[in-house]
C-alpha cells in the first residue's frame, strides 16, 4: 500500500493543524482556536505533539505589546502529512472495488 500511517496524524484536531498548514505559509495560535473550536489548552497540547515530532516550528512575536505565536509546517512535516494522506488515499481506493 502506498504511503505510511502516521499515528501523529490520527488525532482530528492534529490531522486539521496539518491540513491548515499545507497551505498556508504560517497560522497564528487564536486563529487555529478560532476555527477548530477548542479551548487553549486542548489546542496547545496538539501543537506541543506536532511540535515535538519536527513536523511544525513555532515562532512567537509581539504586535505592539501583545504577544503572537505562528506556526509553520517543516519540510520533515509535510513529507509526513503528505504520506499520510497518501496511505489513507490508498486505502480508500483499495477498498472501492
Amino acid at each position: 500500500m502506498k504511503g505510511t500511517y502516521d499515528k501523529a496524524f490520527e488525532n482530528v484536531i492534529r490531522l486539521r493543524v496539518m491540513s491548515v498548514l499545507m497551505v498556508n505559509e504560517f497560522f497564528d495560535f487564536n486563529s487555529f482556536k478560532e476555527i477548530m473550536d477548542v479551548t487553549d489548552g486542548n489546542l496547545a497540547t496538539h501543537l506541543r505533539k506536532l511540535e515535538n515530532e519536527g513536523f511544525i516550528g513555532v515562532q512567537k512575536t509581539f504586535i505592539g505589546r501583545k504577544p503572537q505565536t505562528n506556526y509553520r509546517a517543516t519540510e520533515e512535516g509535510k513529507l509526513a502529512f503528505q504520506k499520510h494522506l497518501d496511505f489513507l488515499s490508498a486505502l480508500i481506493n483499495e477498498n472501492n472495488i
